[in-house]
C-alpha cells in the first residue's frame, strides 16, 4: 500500500514558477517509478513526467525543457519544478505510484 498527498499547488501569471511535492508512505515507494500526471476536464490524463527508482526521467512533450523531476527516497519525496508556466498548463497535476493515486493538487496560470 502506498498513500500520496500532494501539494504546491496554486495560481500563478504565465511566466511563473511552482514546486510540486509528492509525499508517499509505504515502504514500498522506493522501488516504484513515480509520475506526475495532469487532466483538464474533458480531456484524457497526460503525462508530465515520471523518474524511475534508478533516477531515470522521462518528460510529457508539452513540459520538456521547463520542468524538473526529482527524486528523494529517503524522505519518499518527489518534486516537480515547472518553470515558465503557460495557460495551458492549467490542471489538476496527480502523482502516481502504480496503481496509486493521490488526490491531485490544483494549477491555475493565469494573468
Amino acid at each position: 500500500q502506498v498513500n500520496l498527498v500532494e501539494s504546491g499547488g496554486g495560481s500563478v501569471q504565465p511566466g511563473g514558477s511552482l514546486r510540486l511535492s509528492c509525499a508517499a508512505s509505504g515502504s514500498a515507494f522506493s522501488i516504484y517509478t513515480v509520475g506526475w500526471y495532469r487532466r483538464v476536464p474533458g480531456k484524457e490524463r497526460e503525462l508530465v513526467a515520471k523518474i524511475t527508482r534508478g533516477g531515470i526521467v522521462v518528460y510529457g512533450d508539452s513540459v520538456k525543457g521547463r520542468s524538473t523531476i526529482s527524486r528523494d527516497n529517503a524522505k519518499k519525496m518527489v518534486d516537480l519544478q515547472m518553470n515558465n508556466l503557460k495557460p495551458e498548463d492549467t490542471a489538476i497535476y496527480y502523482c502516481n505510484v502504480w496503481a496509486w493515486w493521490g488526490q491531485g493538487t490544483q494549477v491555475t496560470v493565469s494573468s
